[in-house]
């Protein structure tokens, strides 16, 4: 919660909410989103990784959230990549981009691994924090 923000989810309800009005408008708005990152066996879910399109950002960008315990596996990078890949072949993108905590050193390096380099420190507007944009291409 500390990177990702707490989007106020405690409940199953508030789950459901956040899902159908956060995580499924964007596959309505714009064909993408976030999308379950699991293992292949047992098919356990371990977090999620997908892109969005923020009406903050010119370009599309690229989020990852792992489970603490699936940290530092290599799980990140695999499930990044793959999205990227498929950001810029279905979707035509030519450069996308990442949002980051300067502090988060963990995704910086997941960053650094896919190849984004960093383009700029900025205030995030809904809160004013400060974060770092990540580029490719």
């Amino acid at each position: 919660m500390h990177f990702i923000g707490d989007r106020g989810v405690r409940t199953l309800d508030d789950a459901r909410g956040y899902i159908s009005n956060r995580l499924i408008e964007s596959y309505e708005r714009f064909g993408f989103g976030l999308y379950l990152t699991e293992l292949k066996e047992p098919r356990t879910p371990i977090g999620m990784c997908g892109l969005i399109k923020r009406d903050t950002l010119e370009d599309v960008d690229i989020g990852f959230a792992f489970l603490p315990q699936f940290w530092s596996k290599g799980y990140a990078v695999e499930a990044a990549s793959a999205v990227m890949d498929y950001g810029r072949s279905v979707w035509g993108l030519k450069r996308i981009v990442a949002i980051v905590s300067p502090n988060n050193e963990r995704s910086i390096n997941v960053l650094s691994k896919l190849g984004l380099t960093f383009e700029r420190a900025m205030q995030w507007p809904d809160d004013g924090s400060e974060i770092e944009l990540y580029a490719s291409g």
